[in-house]
């Protein structure tokens, strides 16, 4: 199973392709095709959640600052390219009510490709 993580469009992109397509198969959990349909799924949520939050809210990268920290921080949150703490999932979550499961989901997908 070649899983990539969503570091911009393109690849969330190409995400929502393959989603599509298993979709189509209409795979059983627990085959190859259902947990990579499963995987990627959990993927596109994560990178979703807090880009919904702020297009749906109308918020700026002025508005995470007390959540995440400085700008430059939020920016790489964004970007995935620094990833959230537990602290951030907390404060995301309160504040913006976020599902702490996506935020969550996003972590542990991180956490896995750096070990």
């Amino acid at each position: 199973m070649n899983i990539k993580p969503i570091h911009n469009e393109a690849d969330y992109e190409t995400a929502l392709n393959d989603i599509s397509q298993l979709m189509a198969l209409d795979p059983v959990l627990g085959t190859p095709e259902g947990g990579r349909m499963d995987a990627l799924a959990t993927l596109v949520q994560a990178y979703e959640a807090i880009k919904f939050r702020m297009e749906q809210g109308g918020l700026s990268v002025k508005d995470l600052e007390p959540m995440i920290g400085r700008s430059n921080c939020v920016y790489e949150v964004l970007g995935r390219k620094r990833p959230l703490t537990l602290a951030m999932i907390k404060r995301l979550h309160k504040q913006l009510g976020i599902p702490a499961e996506a935020l969550l989901a996003e972590a542990d997908e991180r956490f896995a490709l750096a070990a």
